[in-house]
């Protein structure tokens, strides 16, 4: 633990009464033996309770800092020991961060997902676009190809023929059709380069 908590010695003869009192009139030196005497109380409870040794610790000094102040701190003497109220305190403050936590992550849940969903609705959106765009310059970059190059691209990859299909489909020999295909790409290639450039 990283609070060490000192156990409590038989040398402060006080009670928790007492020790309230000197620490409502101004002697925060009461808060020590106070803390000293119910530190490890207030640890346990908030652990249990947070599962979390760190925010246990963050815990039990925010319920002894509450001591100190007086707005913050309804203790009662007359209504019952100190220790009672601290325990009753610390349960009470950790079920509130847990519940701070959980509505915390369920509204990050709730943001992650809406990001998701709208991530689903923006990215065909741009992958259309993007399509469209790519689709747009290319057509554009074909047309200034030549009339047999065009046919043979054309042929390739929107009809999905290969280079046998096309040669047989055009009556042209294979070679002739391989080179307009190669002469054709490396113009396309060209032409797009040079519009992004």
């Amino acid at each position: 633990m990283g609070l060490g908590f000192p156990s409590p010695t038989s040398s402060d003869v006080r009670n928790d009464h007492d020790l309230w009192s000197e620490l409502q009139q101004g002697q925060v030196a009461a808060l020590a033996s106070l803390y000293d005497r119910h530190a490890s109380l207030v640890y346990g409870i908030a652990l249990q309770v947070l599962g979390n040794p760190q925010e246990a610790e963050d815990l039990t000094q925010d319920i002894f800092i509450r001591l100190v102040d007086r707005q913050r701190s309804h203790y009662d003497p007359r209504r019952g020991s100190l220790r009672t109220y601290l325990a009753v305190l610390t349960r009470s403050r950790a079920i509130d961060r847990l519940r701070s936590r959980r509505t915390q992550a369920a509204a990050i849940d709730k943001v992650q997902s809406q990001l998701v969903q709208q991530q689903a609705t923006i990215d065909p959106l741009i992958s259309n676009l993007g399509a469209a765009e790519t689709s747009a310059e290319v057509q554009q970059a074909l047309a200034q190809l030549s009339e047999s190059q065009q046919q043979v691209l054309r042929l390739a990859y929107y009809e999905g023929l290969s280079q046998a299909d096309i040669a047989e489909r055009l009556g042209e020999p294979l070679g002739t059709i391989k080179a307009r295909a190669r002469r054709g790409l490396l113009k396309l290639k060209q032409i797009l380069e040079e519009s992004v450039s």
